[in-house]
């Protein structure tokens, strides 16, 4: 009866431990996607920092750009009289 019941004390023990390291799995496997994202940002900061630029930078598509200066037409004849 003595051997039953250590045994039934082991199994509960090594249940818990079990239970334990599936729980502390879980956590780890719930950061991964986190720890990607993270990833995939540094790379493609680290890709705009070494990037080599061989052309003007461009501007931003949603900063309001400044009306185009007009110059005046040199070539133009003065609009005629009625």
């Amino acid at each position: 009866m003595d051997g039953t019941a250590i045994l039934f004390i082991l199994a509960i023990a090594i249940a818990g431990v079990a239970a334990i390291f599936l729980f502390a799995l879980k956590g780890l496997l719930d950061q991964l996607p986190d720890v990607f994202d993270s990833a995939g940002r540094a790379r493609d900061a680290w890709d705009r920092l070494t990037k080599k630029n061989d052309q003007a930078p461009q501007p931003d598509p949603t900063e309001e750009q400044p009306p185009p200066a007009v110059s005046p037409a040199i070539s133009e004849e003065p609009p005629a009289a009625a």
